[in-house]
């Protein structure tokens, strides 16, 4: 089995050439994408009319497309286009698509200009085109009700590791002959573990391998007449009925960056959300004038090291579409401990990441971008950013209801479970519950691994004070605020009670100093009425990674993030929305065991 991880940039290339009549062509392949012909009649004759749709979908409030070869996104643009024209009223699409060797936007984009009557659509979908870095890629148009799950990397990989069933197939890798790979037995075995009772197939190819691979594994096959110079084609059907869908209510417990995420999430699937806080959004950890939006930069294991590229392009995604969420672009991580420089080679090197989004810097270069004089190399993060929490969490809490009170206990029900507070009255009854209270969480599941990590962060809010040119990190930080600069933060295990003191700001000041003096020395001569400060706790897990998952059934848990939250708890409440909801994740398989909320109950590599 192909982990994307191993393929390398150079490897990807789709090699492309263009015809004289401006059709595009893969030369690794010697196959064209789409007929010359016409590609868009035969996409919609092939794969649209071959699985039904749209009726197919009609009354559907969710239905889910899988397919084999994304390449140009033409089939992709054809169905989007279909689907705004006859949505089922408060429907959501989801498709899933996998691509070995992706092409670039402006590639894309020259393809997809063959037809001026999908322009409209074509541009939603180059809008969020993704960098071709191996892995998942999650592409949202909520405007359409729509979310594309991209697999870059091997087919097989990527449909062991998805999660979801496909009501419908579009079978359309290069050609049996030309890509056998792509239409191997193990590939069609996999294509009928991923459907759902009932689901649809289609593809252009009537090869007999082809057929007979369907059939031996529940599909029964129809050949139907061809497109354009194409005698025939395939239709395929699994046995069974779409399964009946329910309204889903979710109590989400905590209304910091993991319950907002969650409860975002959800409500994008559909479900009727109620938020339990004790206090108000961001009481906790998340409740600071700014975030930094940074991953976990590992050159060790791929997987994590792999799972943080993903989040970070998540969050970046959507903190984007928020209106003054995103305070600044780019995080300068500076060297701290002597293995740094080669560790930060290492992770500059990754083809986890787009170009140019990790940048070794030499001391000089790092001088430059902070303003003053430093003997530190660094790694410039293009991707990390600088976010206000409070343009974040009620914007992504708005749809959901809201119930004041301190959550006690939990009891299960028959079916769903109950909520109680201090004075043992009941706050909710839901199908499920999300516990999303950061440290908080430890009182309601006193049997996950958590501990307490408390932290104290500074502030001034001083427009006038001049704070890095870039938001830079080292083991403390300074990030631009929007009013003000934000640094810190101190770190004491074990503490779950804090209160902001005159110490902790005494060793914040330090910290800030021995890596940035003169910012420091700006500090300093703030006013004391422009200063502000505040402690809080953040929930930490002993491997360093989130627990998020399934805790009992029906009882969800998103927490241990540490100081990533705004990094990746945007993912992770969407992979938590796709288990309460029976969605397909944007989580790999694999990613979603390692922060599997009961992985450290298990034996093996991955036990806690």
């Amino acid at each position: 089995m192909t982990d994307p991880v191993d393929i390398a940039p150079d490897d990807a290339s789709p090699q492309l050439v263009w015809a004289e009549d401006g059709s595009p062509r893969s030369g690794r392949f010697g196959d064209v994408y789409f007929s010359k012909d016409d590609g868009l009649a035969e996409t919609r004759a092939v794969f649209l009319q071959g699985c039904g749709l749209p009726e197919a979908w009609s009354g559907r409030s969710a239905f889910t497309v899988g397919e084999l070869g994304f390449g140009t996104g033409l089939n992709i643009v054809a169905l989007l286009d279909l689907w705004r024209r006859t949505r089922p009223e408060n429907g959501r699409l989801k498709v899933f698509s996998i691509e070995g060797f992706p092409l670039a936007r402006e590639e894309a984009a020259r393809a997809l200009a063959a037809w001026p009557e999908l322009a409209e659509t074509a541009a939603g979908l180059l809008a969020v085109w993704p960098a071709g870095t191996p892995g998942f890629h999650r592409l949202d148009l909520p405007h359409w009700g729509a979310t594309i799950d991209l697999a870059v990397g091997d087919a097989r990989w990527a449909l062991e590791q998805w999660s979801g069933g496909a009501d419908a197939w579009f079978l359309d890798g290069f050609s049996p002959a030309l890509n056998p790979g792509m239409w191997s037995p193990d590939i069609l075995a996999l294509v009928a573990a991923r459907s759902a009772p009932g689901a649809r197939l289609a593809t252009f190819t009537v090869a007999g391998a082809v057929r007979r691979g369907l059939a031996e594994h529940g599909f029964t096959v129809e050949k139907k007449p061809g497109h354009g110079r194409k005698r025939e084609r395939l239709e395929a059907r699994m046995a069974g009925e779409p399964r009946p869908e329910r309204p889903v209510h979710v109590a989400v417990v905590g209304a910091g960056i993991a319950g907002a995420a969650v409860a975002r999430a959800l409500i994008a699937e559909g479900a009727r959300v109620t938020v339990i806080e004790a206090e108000r959004a961001g009481a906790g950890a998340s409740g600071f004038p700014a975030s930094l939006v940074t991953p976990r930069l590992d050159a060790g294991d791929a997987l994590i090291a792999g799972f943080h590229a993903q989040a970070l392009e998540r969050a970046g995604s959507l903190y984007r579409a928020l209106p003054g969420a995103v305070v600044a672009e780019g995080v300068l991580q500076l060297e701290q401990a002597p293995r740094d420089p080669v560790r930060f080679d290492k992770i500059a090197a990754q083809d986890l990441w787009p170009e140019g989004a990790m940048q070794r810097l030499d001391a000089a270069a790092c001088s430059r971008h902070l303003g003053e004089p430093t003997a530190r190399g660094g790694l410039m993060m293009a991707q990390a950013l600088a976010v206000r929490s409070d343009a974040i969490l009620e914007p992504w809490l708005a749809g959901a209801e809201r119930v004041a009170g301190r959550v006690a206990r939990l009891e299960p029900l028959a079916e769903g479970w109950r909520v109680r507070d201090e004075d043992d009255a009941v706050l909710i009854e839901a199908d499920a519950v999300v516990l999303a209270a950061g440290w908080g969480t430890a009182r309601l599941a006193s049997d996950l691994p958590l501990s307490p990590v408390a932290g104290q962060a500074d502030w001034i809010e001083d427009e006038t004070l001049s704070a890095p040119s870039v938001p830079a990190a080292w083991g403390g930080y300074a990030a631009p605020t929007g009013r003000g600069m934000l640094y810190g933060a101190t770190h004491d295990r074990g503490v779950e009670a804090p209160e902001a003191s005159d110490e902790a700001s005494g060793r914040n000041r330090a910290t800030l100093g021995a890596a940035l003096p003169l910012c420091a020395a700006r500090v300093d001569a703030a006013p004391a009425e422009a200063r502000g400060r505040r402690a809080a706790v953040r929930a930490t897990t002993p491997d360093r990674l989130p627990l998020c998952g399934e805790w009992r059934p029906g009882l969800f848990v998103l927490t241990g993030m540490g100081s990533r939250g705004f990094c990746v708890a945007p993912l992770l409440g969407e992979h938590l929305a796709a288990l309460a909801m029976g969605r397909p994740s944007p989580l790999s398989a694999e990613a979603a065991r390692r922060l599997s909320a009961t992985r450290w109950l298990t034996e093996g590599d991955n036990a806690v």
